[in-house]
Protein backbone atom coordinates (compact mmCIF):
# COMPACT_ATOMS: atom_id res chain seq x y z
CA UNK A 1 0.00 0.00 0.00
CA UNK A 2 2.08 2.55 -1.17
CA UNK A 3 0.02 5.53 0.24
CA UNK A 4 0.83 3.95 3.73
CA UNK A 5 4.16 3.65 3.15
CA UNK A 6 4.80 7.39 1.75
CA UNK A 7 2.79 8.24 4.94
CA UNK A 8 4.76 6.59 7.33
CA UNK A 9 8.43 7.29 5.72
CA UNK A 10 7.15 11.20 5.80
CA UNK A 11 6.35 10.41 9.29
CA UNK A 12 2.93 12.03 8.45
CA UNK A 13 0.58 10.80 11.34
CA UNK A 14 -2.45 12.92 10.08
CA UNK A 15 -2.02 10.81 6.62
CA UNK A 16 -1.18 7.72 8.31
CA UNK A 17 -4.15 8.23 11.04
CA UNK A 18 -6.93 9.17 7.61
CA UNK A 19 -6.08 5.60 6.02
CA UNK A 20 -6.84 3.98 9.14
CA UNK A 21 -10.75 2.66 9.49
CA UNK A 22 -12.48 3.66 12.62
CA UNK A 23 -12.99 -0.53 13.22
CA UNK A 24 -9.70 -1.21 12.51
CA UNK A 25 -7.51 -4.01 14.93
CA UNK A 26 -4.22 -3.74 15.63
CA UNK A 27 -2.07 -6.49 16.80
CA UNK A 28 1.02 -5.92 18.66
CA UNK A 29 3.94 -8.11 18.38
CA UNK A 30 4.24 -7.56 22.32
CA UNK A 31 0.47 -7.90 23.80
CA UNK A 32 -1.50 -10.56 23.66
CA UNK A 33 -5.22 -8.90 23.63
CA UNK A 34 -5.54 -7.19 20.20
CA UNK A 35 -6.28 -3.61 20.44
CA UNK A 36 -9.60 -2.58 18.04
CA UNK A 37 -10.34 1.05 17.03
CA UNK A 38 -8.48 4.10 15.25
CA UNK A 39 -7.91 6.10 17.76
CA UNK A 40 -5.69 3.69 20.04
CA UNK A 41 -4.49 2.46 16.61
CA UNK A 42 -3.13 5.64 15.52
CA UNK A 43 -1.63 6.46 19.22
CA UNK A 44 0.30 2.96 18.80
CA UNK A 45 1.96 4.10 15.85
CA UNK A 46 3.15 7.38 16.97
CA UNK A 47 4.36 6.06 19.89
CA UNK A 48 6.16 3.22 18.27
CA UNK A 49 7.82 6.73 15.90
CA UNK A 50 9.16 7.64 19.06
CA UNK A 51 10.49 4.24 19.87
CA UNK A 52 12.02 3.37 16.37
CA UNK A 53 15.24 4.79 15.23
CA UNK A 54 16.61 4.16 11.14
CA UNK A 55 13.35 2.94 10.17
CA UNK A 56 12.96 2.42 6.66
CA UNK A 57 10.51 -0.17 4.50
CA UNK A 58 12.95 -2.54 3.03
CA UNK A 59 10.31 -4.96 1.08
CA UNK A 60 6.42 -4.73 -0.18
CA UNK A 61 4.36 -7.44 -0.89
CA UNK A 62 0.86 -7.62 -2.25
CA UNK A 63 -2.02 -10.25 -2.59
CA UNK A 64 -3.18 -10.79 -5.92
CA UNK A 65 -6.76 -8.98 -4.60
CA UNK A 66 -4.91 -5.82 -3.97
CA UNK A 67 -6.17 -5.95 -0.36
CA UNK A 68 -3.53 -7.77 1.61
CA UNK A 69 -0.51 -6.16 2.15
CA UNK A 70 3.21 -7.24 4.25
CA UNK A 71 5.84 -4.53 4.62
CA UNK A 72 9.04 -5.84 5.42
CA UNK A 73 11.11 -2.93 7.69
CA UNK A 74 14.09 -3.00 9.32
CA UNK A 75 14.67 0.07 12.84
CA UNK A 76 16.58 -0.03 15.75
CA UNK A 77 15.01 -0.13 19.39
CA UNK A 78 17.46 1.47 21.40
CA UNK A 79 21.50 -0.86 20.79
CA UNK A 80 18.99 -3.35 18.91
CA UNK A 81 18.48 -3.83 15.35
CA UNK A 82 15.11 -5.05 14.45
CA UNK A 83 13.24 -6.38 11.67
CA UNK A 84 9.59 -6.93 11.06
CA UNK A 85 6.45 -6.65 8.94
CA UNK A 86 3.55 -4.65 9.02
CA UNK A 87 0.76 -6.87 7.65
CA UNK A 88 -2.18 -4.61 6.53
CA UNK A 89 -5.86 -5.76 5.27
CA UNK A 90 -7.60 -3.02 3.57
CA UNK A 91 -11.58 -2.98 3.89
CA UNK A 92 -13.93 -2.36 0.68
CA UNK A 93 -13.74 1.61 0.89
CA UNK A 94 -9.73 1.00 0.95
CA UNK A 95 -8.79 1.53 4.37
CA UNK A 96 -6.91 -0.07 6.47
CA UNK A 97 -9.19 -2.92 9.15
CA UNK A 98 -6.44 -4.76 9.95
CA UNK A 99 -3.09 -4.10 10.90
CA UNK A 100 -0.80 -6.96 12.37
CA UNK A 101 2.91 -6.44 12.91
CA UNK A 102 5.27 -9.34 13.53
CA UNK A 103 8.92 -8.35 14.58
CA UNK A 104 12.61 -10.68 15.16
CA UNK A 105 14.51 -11.47 17.08
CA UNK A 106 13.62 -12.11 20.14
CA UNK A 107 16.06 -9.86 22.12
CA UNK A 108 14.71 -7.21 20.08
CA UNK A 109 10.80 -7.46 20.57
CA UNK A 110 12.27 -7.70 24.56
CA UNK A 111 13.48 -4.11 23.87
CA UNK A 112 10.76 -3.06 21.95
CA UNK A 113 7.94 -4.67 24.54
CA UNK A 114 10.18 -2.32 27.39
CA UNK A 115 10.18 0.65 25.04
CA UNK A 116 6.48 0.69 24.15
CA UNK A 117 5.72 0.06 27.48
CA UNK A 118 7.20 3.24 28.46
CA UNK A 119 5.34 5.06 26.54
CA UNK A 120 2.05 3.20 26.85
CA UNK A 121 0.35 6.12 29.58
CA UNK A 122 1.29 8.67 27.18
CA UNK A 123 -0.35 6.19 24.47
CA UNK A 124 -3.75 5.83 26.08
CA UNK A 125 -3.88 9.67 27.02
CA UNK A 126 -3.06 10.25 23.26
CA UNK A 127 -6.35 7.77 22.03
CA UNK A 128 -8.34 8.93 24.90
CA UNK A 129 -8.05 13.32 23.74
CA UNK A 130 -5.92 13.49 27.06
CA UNK A 131 -2.23 13.84 27.10
CA UNK A 132 -0.01 13.20 30.42
CA UNK A 133 0.62 16.43 32.45
CA UNK A 134 2.20 19.39 30.92
CA UNK A 135 1.19 18.07 27.70
CA UNK A 136 -1.61 19.00 25.40
CA UNK A 137 -2.88 16.11 22.91
CA UNK A 138 -1.08 17.83 19.70
CA UNK A 139 2.03 18.00 21.42
CA UNK A 140 1.80 14.21 22.42
CA UNK A 141 2.22 13.35 18.44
Amino acid sequence: MKSFRRAVEANDHAAIEALLAEDVVFTSPVAFKPYPGKAITAAILRGVSRVFSDFRYVREITGEDGRDHALVFEARVGDRAITGCDFLHLNEQGLIDDFMVMVRPLSAAHALAEAMGAQFDRIAAEAAGTAPAGESPAQSR
